[in-house]
């Protein structure tokens, strides 16, 4: 009797016993991350270890998410106080060259048009929230319209400090619809544009010197510091990364803010996104509204900047082909190599890389700031 009794205790310490049937279906979401990550080679860094995050979170009795398990301990660590994703903005500020932006001033305008998409889906989430009865408080839609930035870690730091408990969804749509920006832009980058348009060849950008490389983070900072503080965490540890690089005396720094850093941090970033994978937090209703939401988020966000940038054609004597504006969502390079790819479609001399690269880290500044309204507004 003795004998059956144990195994009969040992058989309910199992993870065959005590597995739900929700469990399991996420950790199917978990490996077809991976699998998106390692076939489709979407976002890897990141897919990658989110997906495996939700598996660790969905093992039954393990106790991974609890405050004292592994992946617990690391969402508390860098995601609950808003770490993480501060240590990333510092790498990526030390892998940005605002040149082009710096040598073409006006497509900084596109990358704030494609901020619409935010504020657009912030309406749309507490007009559907009142009418659909999803129950999404004002920090909740907040936290869901930021997506449309394509900014993962600006989605987070967001997320975190005003609705925690939709982080996994917002940080899988954010992570996901940055991926798929070669698949979302072109056909409405197609659709918004006339062939001639889309034709059109941009001239060369002019040299910028390492003098304006200086002082450009410095005067970003102490325009942030002066009318949105909020932002200042993210537009500050953006800014830093890039003066370690532009400032040409701390080379050793800015490499190992450009991997090291980055990379260590991108792991337990991911870990800890994929910890709020777990099947009670993540298999609702409410998760799916949550994607959509941040598809429309990123479409009108994509199309805020093309049409913007055909308005200013009209008051320009210098031309800019529209499709750059597809650039201004913050999905850095990958939404400026989708603009150059479309672009070449139509005329094989029209490298539009550079150019797209100006609203595109315009839209990195752009996603912080909506980030530092959102947080003085709602918080």
């Amino acid at each position: 009797m003795d004998i059956m009794t144990s195994l009969g205790d040992l058989l309910k310490s199992t993870g065959f016993y005590n597995i739900t049937i929700s469990q399991v279906i996420m950790i199917v979401v978990g490996l077809l991350l991976i699998w998106l990550a390692v076939k489709k080679q979407f976002e890897p860094l990141l897919l990658l270890p989110i997906g495996f995050g939700g598996i660790l979170a969905n093992i039954p009795v393990a106790g991974m998410t609890a405050e004292s398990g592994f992946l617990g301990i690391i969402y508390n660590s860098g995601i609950a106080n808003g770490l993480f994703p501060l240590m990333v903005f510092i790498g990526v500020g030390a892998m940005t060259d605002f040149g082009p932006l710096i040598a073409n001033p006006r497509t900084a305008l596109l990358g704030a048009a494609a901020q619409f998409g935010i504020f657009g889906t912030l309406v749309g989430a507490l007009v559907l929230s009142e009418y659909a009865g999803l129950g999404f408080s004002l920090k909740d839609a907040a936290s869901i319209a930021i997506i449309g930035g394509a900014d993962g870690p600006t989605a987070i730091f967001l997320s975190s400090a005003l609705a925690p408990h939709l982080l996994g969804a917002i940080a899988v749509a954010a992570y996901s619809y940055m991926a798929l920006v070669p698949i979302i832009q072109p056909p409405i980058m197609k659709f918004l544009t006339t062939e001639e348009e889309r034709r059109i060849e941009m001239h060369q950008l002019r040299d910028v010197s390492a003098g304006e490389k200086i002082v450009f983070p410095l005067a970003v900072l102490l325009l942030c510091i002066i009318f949105i503080p909020q932002a200042t965490p993210l537009i500050g540890a953006l800014m830093f990364g890039n003066l370690l690089k532009e400032s040409g005396v701390t080379d050793r720094l800015a490499k190992t803010a450009q991997n090291e850093l980055i990379n260590l941090v991108t792991i337990f970033l991911g870990l800890a996104v994929g910890s709020k994978l777990s099947a009670e937090q993540f298999l609702q209703p409410r998760t799916l509204f949550i994607l959509f939401l941040g598809l429309i988020a990123f479409s009108l966000g994509t199309a805020a900047g093309i049409l913007l940038a055909r308005l200013m054609n009209r008051f320009s004597k210098v031309p800019l082909n529209p499709l750059i504006g597809a650039a201004g969502v913050s999905a850095v390079p990958m939404a400026a190599r989708v603009v150059n790819k479309v672009g070449l479609e139509y005329n094989g001399n029209n490298y539009l890389l550079m150019h797209a690269m100006g609203p595109n880290v315009a839209g990195v500044i752009g996603s912080a700031v909506a980030a530092g309204v959102l947080l003085a507004l709602v918080k």
